[in-house]
């Protein structure tokens, strides 16, 4: 019988690890590390074969050399910001990541924040709570029907915003350059990035983190901005520049934001997006819900025991590497 491969989980955010032992079953054995830390995780990675990865990271060209059995790195949910994704193709490394499991979760996370900001809510709840009831502390709030957002990015996440953002009768503008206009069945008109900049009510962005999108939102972006307008993030803390944020807040170029996500994460104590009436920040909890876990925690182990039993995986994200990569796939 041959030997067991060997699985490392550098982290979890689970109660236990039942879900990826019945997974994986007789086709390996599972170690797990629980840090976020590399210089943690890799005395152990050393003669794994594959690493099931959530948070810890970065996961660079000089951490993969110090796996050189690994096959695949699955990472549980969907940004691979951590993982050098050249570095993996060039060492034959697998990367997968788990684009859907949360899809739903955050496009109503999105919507939650936007309402929010444009109801109040999290002000008023403030307000409640220190004994003062009353509504022009409030003001102004306008009405969401008939207003403008802006959505940056035109993802699967972003196109449900786009669903219920309609249903709430708003007029919907994206911009990405990679998707062309009318190419999905989603409410929204194709924008360049500094009209939608201008004309939107609230900008909620959705790229992926990358070079490109880091810092995306900058002080030229809130430059642009109406004075009116909330930002909304529940993508990636880095794409939106913080100092720059704080500065539009500061100046009272924009009237608000709503952050699921922070850069950096988690945001300190003290800092100065803390303690602003405008601003609601929660810990990077848009992704869940407990269907959401169930899909988080088995897409990432199917993803390895289809590599470990000799098949290509699903959602590859550095397809160049198949041909060419150490599982001989």
């Amino acid at each position: 019988m041959p030997a067991k491969a060997r699985v490392l989980v550098t982290d979890y955010v689970w109660e236990s690890l039942d879900v990826e032992r019945k997974i994986l079953g007789d086709l390996a054995e599972l170690t797990a590390v629980q840090t976020k830390k590399p210089e943690e995780f890799l005395p152990q990675a050393a003669d794994c074969d594959a690493l099931l990865n959530t948070y810890a990271g970065p996961i660079t060209a000089e951490a993969m050399a110090k796996m050189p059995k690994c096959r695949i790195i699955a990472r549980y949910g969907i940004g691979v910001d951590t993982i050098d994704l050249e570095a993996a193709t060039a060492a034959g490394i697998i990367v997968t990541n788990n684009p859907t499991y949360c899809i739903e979760e955050v496009a109503e996370h999105t919507m939650a924040l936007l309402l929010a900001c444009a109801r109040k809510i999290a002000f008023y709840d403030r307000q409640v709570r220190a004994g003062v009831w009353a509504v022009p502390p409030g003001k102004p709030i306008f009405r969401v029907a008939g207003s403008t957002l802006g959505l940056v990015g035109f993802g699967n996440i972003a196109r449900q915003v786009a669903v219920r953002a309609a249903a709430f009768g708003m007029r919907v503008l994206y911009a990405d350059p990679f998707v062309k206009e009318g190419q999905f069945d989603a409410p929204g008109e194709k924008v360049e990035l500094d009209r939608l900049f201008a004309e939107s009510d609230f900008v909620s962005v959705h790229p992926p983190l990358t070079r490109e999108t880091r810092k995306l939102v900058s002080d030229a972006a809130f430059a642009r901005m109406k004075p009116t307008a909330y930002l909304v993030n529940c993508a990636r803390g880095p794409v939106v520049d913080t100092e720059a944020l704080v500065r539009a807040l500061d100046a009272k170029r924009i009237a608000g934001a709503a952050l699921d996500t922070v850069d950096p994460e988690p945001l300190p104590d003290p800092h100065p997006l803390r303690d602003r009436e405008n601003v609601i920040i929660a810990p990077h909890a848009a992704w869940y819900s407990e269907q959401a876990m169930a899909g988080l925690q088995s897409g990432a182990p199917n993803e390895v025991r289809r590599v470990l039993a000799g098949e290509w995986p699903v959602n590859v994200v550095n397809p160049a590497v198949k041909g060419r990569n150490r599982a001989g796939l």
